[in-house]
C-alpha cells in the first residue's frame, strides 16, 4: 500500500529511493500529500535546468495596472494580526534583531553559499566552515546584529544552535547530488486583478524530466497538523507566481524544518493554486477595507509574546502612534523593478510564513 501511494505521487521522477515512513504524521487526501518525517533519506541527483517560460505571461502581466503588492510574509502579518501589518508596513516601526531571525537569516546565506561549492566539496565540514565569514558579512551590513548576545556564552550557545541546524540538514538531504536551477529566486506575477504577488524562493530544483520542486528552509520547528495549512500557504503563493510566469504547476513543495529534523511535503494541483489566488486576493481586500476604515485591530495570540510592537498594542494597555496622513508610496506608483530592489530580509514572529519581506506592500 504505502509503495502505491508514493508511486502515484510520482517520487521517481526525482530519482529519490522510496523514504523511510517511520513518522509520527502521514496524512493523504486526495492527490494532496503531507508527509513529515525525521528520517529521510539523502536526495539523488537533480539536474539543473531551465523551464520554459509561459508564452505571454511576462507580456500579459506588463499590460495589467499595479493596484497593490502582497508577499506572503506580509500576508501572513496580516492573517497574524492586522495591527501588526499596520505596524510594520504603514507606519514601518523599526524592529530590533532577535536572536532566531538572525539564526534564520545566517543559515540561509550559508546553506545559499553552499551551492557554489563544487559538489564533492558540499560537506558539513564545508557548511560550518562558511559560518564565520558569513556571519561578518552579516555584521558588515548590519553591525547592530552585535547587540543580541550579553556576553561570549551567549553567542557561543547560538553558534551551537546554528551549527546543530546544519547537523540537522545533512541529515535530510545530500547536497553533493543536488544541483539547484536557482537559489534566492524573485519571483512575481500581476493577477487580473492588478495585485502583484511576489517573493523570494530559496531553491528551484528541476528534475530531468522537467518536474519542478520549490524549497523552503525554516530555521524553526515543524508545525503540528493544524497550523499545516497556514505553513503551506507561503508555499502554494510560490507555486501560483510560478505557474503564472511558467505555465507549469511545480510538482512538488518542500519545506526543510532544520529546528527538528522534519520535511513537510506537498503535491500542488491548479485548483489549489486557484484557491490560493482567490485567498490572496481576499486578504488584499481586506487590508484594503482596513486602510480605508482606519480600523487595524489587534488579534491576540501566543506569538504576542514575541512581538517588538507589544508596548504599543490597545490588547496590553499600549498605544499605536497617530496613522500617517496620506503613505508615502501609493499603490499606483509601485513597479516591479523599483520592488526588486528594495527588497530586504526582515526578521519574522514564529510561524509567520517567510523569512522574506519587502519594506512596502501597499
Amino acid at each position: 500500500m504505502t509503495a502505491a501511494i508514493l508511486a502515484k505521487f510520482n517520487f521517481a521522477s526525482w530519482n529519490h529511493p522510496q523514504p523511510s515512513l517511520r513518522s509520527d504524521r502521514v496524512r493523504l487526501s486526495g492527490r494532496r500529500l503531507s508527509l513529515a518525517s525525521r528520517t529521510l533519506p539523502a536526495m539523488s541527483y537533480v539536474a539543473a535546468q531551465e523551464p520554459p517560460a509561459a508564452a505571454g505571461a511576462a507580456a500579459g502581466s506588463a499590460t495589467v495596472q499595479v493596484t497593490g503588492a502582497l508577499s506572503p510574509s506580509r500576508a501572513g502579518d496580516f492573517m497574524t494580526c492586522p495591527l501588526l501589518y499596520r505596524f510594520r508596513v504603514i507606519d514601518r516601526l523599526p524592529e530590533p534583531p532577535s536572536p532566531a531571525a538572525a539564526r534564520g537569516t545566517l543559515l540561509h546565506a550559508v546553506l545559499e553559499r553552499l551551492f557554489d561549492q563544487p559538489a564533492a566539496q558540499r560537506s558539513a565540514p564545508a557548511a560550518r566552515a562558511l559560518l564565520e565569514p558569513e556571519w561578518q558579512r552579516l555584521l558588515g551590513d548590519e553591525p547592530e546584529l552585535a547587540q543580541m548576545f550579553a556576553g561570549d556564552p551567549d553567542r557561543g550557545a547560538w553558534f551551537a544552535e546554528a551549527n546543530a541546524m546544519l547537523e540537522r540538514y545533512f541529515a535530510l538531504e545530500d547536497p553533493r547530488r543536488l544541483e539547484p536551477a536557482r537559489r534566492e529566486l524573485y519571483v512575481e506575477t500581476v493577477l487580473d486583478s492588478g495585485l502583484l504577488l511576489r517573493g523570494y524562493i530559496d531553491r528551484l530544483d528541476i528534475a530531468p524530466n522537467g518536474d519542478v520542486r520549490v524549497v523552503d528552509y525554516k530555521t524553526g520547528t515543524a508545525p503540528r497538523a493544524e497550523f499545516e495549512a497556514r505553513a503551506l500557504f507561503q508555499m502554494k503563493f510560490y507555486a501560483l507566481v510560478l505557474w503564472r510566469q511558467r505555465g507549469q504547476v511545480p510538482r512538488l513543495l518542500q519545506l526543510m524544518y532544520l529546528g527538528n529534523g522534519e520535511i513537510l511535503r506537498y503535491a500542488p494541483d491548479e485548483a489549489d493554486l486557484r484557491a490560493t489566488q482567490r485567498k490572496a486576493e481576499a486578504i488584499w481586500r481586506a487590508i484594503e477595507r482596513a486602510r480605508s476604515l482606519e480600523d487595524w485591530r489587534p488579534r491576540p495570540s501566543r506569538i504576542c509574546d514575541w512581538c517588538a510592537h507589544k508596548a504599543l498594542c490597545p490588547a496590553f494597555g499600549g498605544t499605536p502612534p497617530p496613522l500617517l496622513a496620506a503613505d508615502s508610496d501609493a499603490p499606483d506608483s509601485l513597479t516591479a523593478n523599483a520592488d526588486a530592489e528594495s527588497a530586504a530580509r526582515a526578521g519574522l514572529l514564529p510561524e509567520v510564513p517567510s523569512p522574506r519581506s519587502f519594506p512596502v506592500d501597499i
